[in-house]
């Protein structure tokens, strides 16, 4: 989220999502672990990624970004990889596990964006709806659309970017926000741009939707993740927690961050990320962190084989009706009308080159998760780091799912695919 940073969060499509189009072929030929030993990109601009390969890149990704551990999964109709690096805890002996459970950040967000598409599906909303139809506080809800809280086009200002949240999160960590809570703070300031006359990623509409969708289907929205999602998928290992409860699920790695939420409002300073780079600034564990504050934009739990079930679902289009879908992917438009190879969004799913999916970030952690849906090859990754303590402050599954990508499709350096830092 993703997260509570003023410059990161008002960034995240534009920075961590800057993808374009990739010009690639029409098959996968990523291998599996028991498949030939290769990365030559292939007559069809596809590359084999072999289990070396694999691990050394993320090997050299944990160690550029100072990250305990690292995992990722990459699935073709070829087989599936897996790669775990690094430790459970900073400098521990535990090691990280595909089984390990982690919070995912702004992944949330399509999970909810899903929910809000499927009761449009049964004629129960609208995308052209004001928000005035169902909540009356919401300033000029009259004039924003439900398909503008789900492409970010709403105006609506972030809370996230509030002084008072992330002064809040440091003194009281553990603190249960509620949504109004979280509404407050938002409305307390002007919107950024009239209702569709811009693009700002604003965790504040995700937070109405979830909201929105508790009201028609008339239970909590852990019950409608839980009937309407995890349970059709399978996602037993997908969680999403109660507002008191900061706890996550085992096993599971601890979470850390570099400096307190205030003072990661901006990029470290040169002498933080001097004393980073020496070992004399550590990374604070903030697994405990209560993740209230992200509610339906970004407090959900799962693990690396879940996320990669969930993001072939959302790419696919598997619980939506045809023409739900199609007007999803149509909705993924570049977020400056007018350079059209400007990062794309749309109705909470981002284009991530060939790929769709979305990437998260909560302080402790990061998650990319992303599926081409042409060539059934996937892309899923967590760190239990959010970010590195670098100028960028790079999010190091991000800039993993980027390297990886750019791998896979034959890039140079990474160009198209998404780049460092959220």
């Amino acid at each position: 989220m993703p997260r509570t940073r003023r410059t990161r969060a008002t960034a995240l499509v534009a920075t961590t999502l800057a993808v374009g189009l990739l010009a690639v072929g029409c098959s996968s030929g990523t291998s599996s672990s028991t498949g030939p030993a290769t990365t030559a990109v292939t007559a069809t601009g596809v590359a084999s990624i072999d289990q070396a390969t694999l691990d050394q890149l993320v090997a050299d990704v944990a160690s550029a970004t100072k990250t305990p551990g690292l995992v990722v999964l990459l699935r073709s109709p070829e087989g599936t990889l897996t790669s775990a690096h690094g430790t459970t805890e900073w400098q521990g002996t535990t090691p990280v596990s595909v089984d390990d459970h982690v919070r995912i950040g702004s992944n949330t967000k399509t999970m909810t964006g899903t929910v809000i598409l499927q009761m449009v599906d049964e004629g129960r909303i609208a995308l052209d709806d004001p928000v005035s139809k169902y909540r009356s506080d919401v300033p000029n809800g009259q004039n924003i659309t439900i398909a503008q809280l789900l492409d970010m086009r709403s105006g609506l200002f972030n809370y996230s970017e509030t002084e008072q949240l992330n002064r809040t999160l440091d003194d009281d960590p553990t603190k249960a926000w509620t949504q109004q809570e979280l509404l407050d703070m938002a409305f307390a300031n002007p919107p950024y741009f009239p209702p569709g006359q811009g693009y700002h990623y604003s965790n504040t509409n995700t937070i109405l939707l979830g909201l929105i969708a508790e009201q028609i289907d008339g239970k909590p929205l852990a019950d409608v993740f839980q009937t309407r999602l995890f349970e059709p998928l399978g996602l037993t290992q997908t969680s999403f927690p109660a507002t008191t409860d900061n706890s996550i699920p085992g096993p599971h790695p601890q979470g850390y961050m570099f400096g307190s939420n205030v003072e990661t409002m901006e990029p470290l300073s040169a002498a933080r990320q001097a004393a980073a780079a020496d070992g004399s600034f550590v990374p604070a564990d903030v697994t405990d962190e209560n993740p209230s504050w992200a509610w339906s934009a970004g407090s959900g739990i799962s693990t690396i084989e879940d996320l990669a079930t969930w993001v072939e679902a959302l790419g696919s289009g598997r619980l939506l009706s045809a023409a739900g879908q199609q007007a999803r992917l149509a909705s993924v438009q570049p977020i400056d009308p007018t350079n059209p190879s400007a990062p794309k969004y749309g109705f909470a799913l981002a284009q991530l080159g060939p790929m769709f999916g979305h990437t998260g970030e909560l302080p402790g952690f990061n998650s990319f998760m992303g599926y081409d849906p042409d060539r059934q090859i996937t892309v899923v990754a967590w760190s239990n780091l959010n970010a590195a303590p670098d100028a960028k402050m790079t999010a190091p599954a991000v800039d993993l799912g980027r390297r990886l990508i750019a791998l896979i499709y034959g890039t140079a350096d990474g160009a198209g695919a998404p780049s460092a830092g959220t």
